[in-house]
């Protein structure tokens, strides 16, 4: 089991549906994400009970508090491949109580630590708004680097936001 000091992670159920579906309807969670068009309960649920099993290639976990198995968020790691070492990073916390207490950033630790020690990656990277300087925080805390940015290319609230591009490699990551 992939567990931290306060969260773990587990594969997505058919029965996360609705808690899938009320923080996709969240715009507080959608903010600084790119996202589909708005989802019925009945197409979450779909994809849900649709959803391919986990691989190396496409890895995405629910995130439970560790004390109560409560979800909280999601967070993946995709397009990895054995002859990169790399793979791409995504989280998000959907519920509201437990952002800025530590979670986000314990399940990033968890996830990235079972990235490098499972799966044998060597880079992992992420895009995330320049001006989300929350999860900005978090990364940076964690050893995650500025590698490149990408201006004007994620719009929101009638205006275009950077992306910025970040990693950590092997042996960077901060416990």
């Amino acid at each position: 089991m992939l567990t931290g000091k306060l969260v773990k992670l587990r594969a997505l159920e058919p029965s996360d549906a609705e808690v899938l579906h009320r923080w996709n309807e969240d715009p507080e969670v959608g903010r600084w994400m790119v996202n589909d068009y708005p989802l019925s309960r009945a197409q979450v649920l779909k994809r849900c009970e649709e959803r391919s099993h986990n691989t190396y290639g496409d890895l995405t976990l629910c995130v439970e508090t560790l004390a109560e198995g409560r979800a909280i968020g999601v967070a993946a790691l995709t397009g990895a491949e054995p002859e990169s070492g790399r793979a791409e990073l995504t989280i998000f916390v959907g519920e509201a109580e437990f952002r800025g207490g530590g979670y986000g950033t314990d399940a990033v630790r968890v996830l990235c630590r079972y990235g490098f020690d499972s799966m044998r990656l060597h880079g992992i990277s992420l895009w995330v708004v320049a001006e989300n300087a929350g999860a900005c925080h978090v990364y940076r805390k964690l050893g995650f680097v500025e590698e490149g940015r990408q201006r004007e290319s994620f719009f929101r609230d009638g205006r275009w936001h950077d992306m910025l591009l970040m990693s950590v490699l092997e042996g960077e990551l901060v416990d």
